[in-house]
């Protein structure tokens, strides 16, 4: 009986601690997004800009930032869109990139993931400049390219819009 009080006791502060932490980071990410001194253009930009560099694996933050400065888009938002993106969405990805690849390069997908494994299996650094390498690794990353691509344009697309009617279509101009 004690016990179960507990666990009670313990799931309720949980549950406050959980929708606490999520207000509180709904909340940082209006803040930082849509009051930032930018225009909505930049804003959107640097996000898009972001989940592109979040969704490809190997890049992030560091990324996302260089793509910032290149295309003269909000830094803020580029880094944030990375750091909502980053990783774990490469993770669920990765399948469809795999899918992806294969039907650009008329492969079936079965073999590159299959191939993949066995690179993983007896890696070493010399088997990734042989060809056969190369079959795995050109289609996934043309996969990813293209997700990662569209997944930004999105992003870019749905941010710009929300960005205008949270402003009321006021633009910020620095």
């Amino acid at each position: 009986a004690f016990g179960d009080n507990l666990k009670v006791r313990f799931s309720v502060v949980r549950k406050v601690f959980y929708t606490f932490l999520h207000h509180k980071i709904i909340n940082w990410l209006y803040l930082k997004l849509f009051k930032i001194n930018d225009t909505p253009q930049k804003i959107a930009l640097g996000l898009g800009l972001g989940v592109f560099a979040g969704i490809f694996p190997g890049t992030g933050p560091a990324a996302s930032l260089f793509l910032a400065f290149i295309f003269r888009a909000n830094r803020a938002s580029a880094l944030i869109g990375s750091l909502l993106t980053n990783t774990w969405v490469s993770l669920v990805t990765f399948l469809l990139a795999i899918k992806l690849g294969a039907v650009i390069f008329g492969i079936k997908w079965q073999e590159i993931h299959g191939n993949g494994a066995s690179l993983i299996k007896h890696f070493s650094w010399l088997s990734l400049f042989r060809l056969s390498t190369l079959k795995v690794i050109l289609p996934v990353m043309l996969g990813f390219i293209l997700i990662a691509f569209c997944f930004g344009l999105l992003v870019y697309l749905i941010s710009l819009a929300l960005i205008i009617k949270v402003r009321g279509g006021h633009k910020k101009e620095v």
